[in-house]
């Protein structure tokens, strides 16, 4: 029993320093390069995604400029 649990002891320290058993990306170093590119695309439009969801893409009613068009400021051509 006592030997058992110096094993599991042992692969307790060893496991998690081995990294994951099966590996996310490709060993072939161009095919990993588009894996990662697509990956952190992928990540960059989740912060897009989060602010369309919770409307914080849309332009502020309190800012002194028009946004939405309408009647603008008149310019003077005279």
């Amino acid at each position: 029993m006592r030997r058992f649990l110096w094993i599991l002891a042992a692969l307790a320290l060893i496991v998690p320093s081995t990294g994951c058993m099966i590996n996310q990306y490709s060993s072939d170093p161009m095919v990993r390069m588009e894996q990662l590119m697509i990956d952190s695309e992928n990540l960059r439009q989740i912060h897009d995604e989060w602010r369309r969801f919770w409307m914080n893409d849309q332009p502020s009613h309190l800012t002194p400029y028009r946004i939405h068009g309408g009647v603008g400021p008149a310019s003077s051509s005279i």
